[in-house]
């Protein structure tokens, strides 16, 4: 539904308060005069504009986590969750506010005063429903669920992208390039093809001894490094610890597919794995990248949205770093990783495994990425729905 439906079925006290939230002026005792003052008023760009401007960092997180979801409706529990999502950061008020214990003492009742509290969770989603960009269902169950107006959507979409776009760097195509497109598909026939000729050896924790793994890289058509020794890895996948990043995600695609299985001393090949290696399955790229998000969503829980941004921002060559620049805050570190080693590695290395983005080198402006057309096809055609992320025992 749009503003203006959900307006309509608004009670007149939450009318109210939206109108109070932009000034309108109106009967405040017609319902018909307060709903057409409010889409009068946020109808305006400059209106519109003023209220994402004033929004704080943690506002922008938490609308941004419900931008892109296919679904219409969130229930209050996935909401409060989505709040403490946004809040993280390093030196914030909010994460100290969420590490440090409280110290009681006269100094700090003084400074009480003048620091602005974080909000909660529910205070959070409650000046969201005041400003009219959340609104509960009004009858049945679904009272109970929270939905933002499509309509409003969009425009919030639309704005973030220009003041997004505002500051990025675009450059001309650079000299070279790399494109991706389908080597993943040719290297998990490569790792098929050698697991059913090879008799693959596990070691105790389910993984495959090095000397196997480092003969099937050498096959693949895009090379990786074995892991350093005594890395901090894990998170993205059942053997993440042990294996490269791309051959890691290769490896938990196969087991999620049931391409191959673990014995407890055998990899083994399934006759689903024996079919691909005969013939590629249609729809194989979706698959990959609904399997990369669910895979991914643990550690990166807004990777859907921060993939919409990257589809929407590098329609031409943009720099990496003005990139960077703009997504860097809203991504939460995850233990070992900081918000920049996600967004290289994690996100657009990723999507250049994946065949969704160029990566150049601009002999000015250094490294550039460009949405590939299948990429692009890739984001407009698949959403999150309502799958939750795979973890390491499901594989």
């Amino acid at each position: 539904m749009n503003l203006s439906d959900m307006l309509g079925y608004a009670d007149i006290q939450q009318l109210s308060r939206i109108a109070d939230v932009y000034r309108c002026e109106c009967n405040g005792n017609s319902k018909n005069d307060l709903i057409q003052s409010i889409l009068s008023t946020v109808s305006r760009n400059d209106v519109f504009e003023a209220q994402i401007s004033s929004m704080k960092l943690e506002d922008l997180r938490f609308l941004n986590s419900l931008l892109f979801e296919t679904r219409n409706s969130f229930s209050l529990e996935d909401l409060i969750a989505r709040v403490q999502h946004s809040r993280f950061g390093e030196g914030s008020a909010e994460a100290k506010a969420e590490t440090e214990p409280v110290k009681k003492t006269k100094k700090s009742k003084r400074k009480s005063g003048t620091d602005e509290k974080p909000l909660s969770p529910r205070e959070m989603i409650a000046k969201f429903k005041h400003q009219g960009w959340l609104f509960n269902g009004f009858s049945g169950p679904n009272r109970y669920l929270f939905q933002v107006p499509n309509d409003l959507k969009s425009r919030f979409r639309e704005t973030l992208a220009r003041r997004f776009a505002a500051n990025l760097i675009y450059t001309e195509e650079p000299p070279v390039y790399r494109d991706e497109q389908l080597l993943i598909h040719d290297d998990i026939t490569q790792f098929l093809h050698y697991s059913y000729h090879n008799e693959v050896q596990l070691t105790a924790d389910g993984s495959m001894y090095k000397r196997f793994t480092q003969q099937i890289l050498d096959r693949f058509g895009v090379q990786e490094e074995m892991p350093a020794k005594g890395a901090w890895r894990f998170g993205y996948g059942r053997h993440f610890n042990h294996y490269p990043n791309r051959f890691s995600f290769i490896y938990d695609y196969s087991l999620a597919s049931k391409y191959i299985n673990e014995s407890q001393t055998v990899l083994g090949l399934l006759p689903a794995g024996e079919e691909r290696l005969v013939s590629r399955p249609p729809g194989e790229p979706e698959q990959l990248y609904r399997f990369w998000l669910k895979l991914y969503k643990g550690p990166v829980t807004n990777i859907l949205a921060l993939v919409h941004w990257i589809d929407s921002l590098a329609v031409q060559w943009v720099t990496v770093e003005s990139l960077r620049e703009v997504l860097v805050p809203f991504i939460k570190p995850y233990y070992y990783d900081d918000a920049n080693t996600i967004l290289e590695q994690r996100i657009l290395t990723m999507m250049v495994h994946l065949g969704m983005l160029r990566l150049g080198e601009h002999p000015i402006h250094g490294a550039v990425v460009k949405m590939t057309k299948a990429g692009r096809a890739l984001v407009a055609g698949v959403g999150m729905d309502e799958q939750k992320p795979v973890s390491s025992r499901q594989l």
